[in-house]
């Protein structure tokens, strides 16, 4: 940049501005498009500068509050400001190791305050930092900073192995949790429905017998009128043992290959009558007495 160059005419091209100088000293800058330049009167194209967005990718190696060494690649785009083109011309010599000093400066002094988790959560915090520090310094340059990414924040290969076995020993003891809470659900409802059948069933149980006892009373009345003679005793030991041979029927059609011992004659018939009976009975004293 320092060396001059004398032309007859120049042409500076688009997005670019041209810095010209008269006698090896700054006179003015030339926009785009063909400019003349009077070589008798000492006027030269010095140089030219683009201003077009740059980047430049900056990798940091630091260390964090908690003592964990992590990289990070912080990405900064900036540009030449057309109206102090000058400044950037003729007062940086390599914009860019510049730019590289203050971005290691201000993120060196930053990271080590938070931990590794909180440079996860406020990477937008170090990249605000950077840019305020750099827009200070570097306008004053001719320079104008327009973005600054915190692109990757790479730990160390064993702390990120950590994390990784951390967050996944996390991920198995939720999935325990929720596992039990399900079981939990699955055995409640399980135990709501067996009551509930249970419930039904008595319901089923108790109407059964209710049809039974309806239906031998109606029974024991028709036989009584029908037949002559016949008291309700006689009916109901009639009616008693026609029930227990059809008992003994079904027993026998039944497809399950089953082997049913029962003691059989015609006393037990009677023994079981009584024992109805007797039940009923002592059912109706109780009821007496509570009266």
């Amino acid at each position: 940049m320092g060396n001059s160059c004398c032309f007859l005419c120049g042409c500076v091209d688009q997005a670019s501005v041209g810095v010209v100088e008269r006698w090896g000293r700054f006179e003015r800058l030339a926009p785009p498009g063909f400019h003349f330049f009077n070589c008798l009167a000492g006027q030269c194209l010095a140089g030219v500068l683009s201003t077009r967005i740059h980047s430049l990718d900056v990798r940091i190696e630091t260390k964090t509050k908690d003592n964990v060494f992590v990289q990070l690649v912080c990405s900064i785009q900036y540009r030449v400001v057309k109206e102090n083109a000058d400044d950037a011309f003729y007062e940086l010599a390599n914009p860019k190791e510049q730019i590289q000093a203050y971005v290691f400066d201000v993120v060196r002094a930053i990271v080590p305050r938070m931990a590794l988790d909180e440079l996860f959560e406020q990477k937008g915090e170090v990249a605000k930092a950077v840019l305020e520090e750099l827009e200070k310094v570097m306008g004053a340059y001719g320079y104008c900073i327009e973005h600054i990414l915190m692109v990757d924040i790479i730990p160390d290969d064993t702390v990120r192995r950590a994390m990784n076995e951390i967050n996944a020993a996390q991920r198995l003891q939720l999935a325990s949790v929720y596992k039990g809470e399900a079981e939990k659900v699955l055995q409640v409802k399980r135990a709501e429905a067996e009551a509930e059948a249970k419930y039904l069933g008595g319901i089923g149980v108790a109407r059964q017998r209710q049809a039974i006892t309806d239906g031998l009373r109606e029974n024991i009345l028709e036989f009584s009128h029908k037949v002559s003679g016949t008291s309700a005793k006689e009916v109901m030991d009639l009616i008693m043992i026609t029930q227990y041979f059809d008992t003994i029927k079904d027993l026998g059609n039944s497809s399950k290959n089953t082997t049913v011992f029962i003691p059989h004659g015609p006393g037990h018939v009677r023994d079981i009558g009584d024992q109805i009976r007797n039940g009923m009975m002592e059912a109706s004293c109780a009821q007496i007495d509570q009266q």
